[in-house]
């Protein structure tokens, strides 16, 4: 059997105080959350493991996985270039930076093909990751 309960409005004013801390708190927390989702950038994570694993090899001279992953890290400069800018990044600096970094990329790829000396590739892979710290660090928004 149902029971229909029927409240005066003292008592659904006592029931709401307590329920409206309950919800501003879900509230909170559920912003909170849409906030770290449209913070995260995929393309930033995939581009920087390619970066890191490259041009720390290349600053002791090792440039052995950059020559064998020249493709790859320039395809994800582009695939990072095309992909949206979360709201924490200054749009129109970031998409500049970007593209910078794309181009330099693809120079990389097209010096390796060309066999061009070890240094102007270090220097290349080197200035590529001055790009990506200035997108990480001073195209953020504080």
């Amino acid at each position: 059997m149902l029971k229909f309960v029927l409240y005066n409005s003292h008592q659904i004013q006592k029931k709401m105080k307590k329920i409206i801390p309950f919800l501003a708190a879900l509230f909170m927390f559920s912003a909170a959350q849409a906030q770290t989702k449209t913070t995260e950038w995929p393309e930033l994570k995939a581009f920087h493991a390619l970066m890191s694993e490259t041009f720390h090899a290349a600053e002791v001279g090792n440039l052995a996985p950059l020559k064998e992953k020249k493709a790859e890290l320039y395809r994800a400069s582009k695939v990072w270039y095309a992909a949206e800018v979360p709201g924490n990044f200054d749009k129109e600096k970031t998409t500049a930076t970007l593209k910078k970094l794309m181009i330099k990329c693809n120079d990389i790829w097209y010096s390796i093909e060309k066999k061009e000396a070890d240094e102007k590739i270090t220097k290349m892979i080197t200035e590529a990751h001055d790009l990506y710290h200035t997108i990480v660090g001073e195209c953020k928004k504080h």
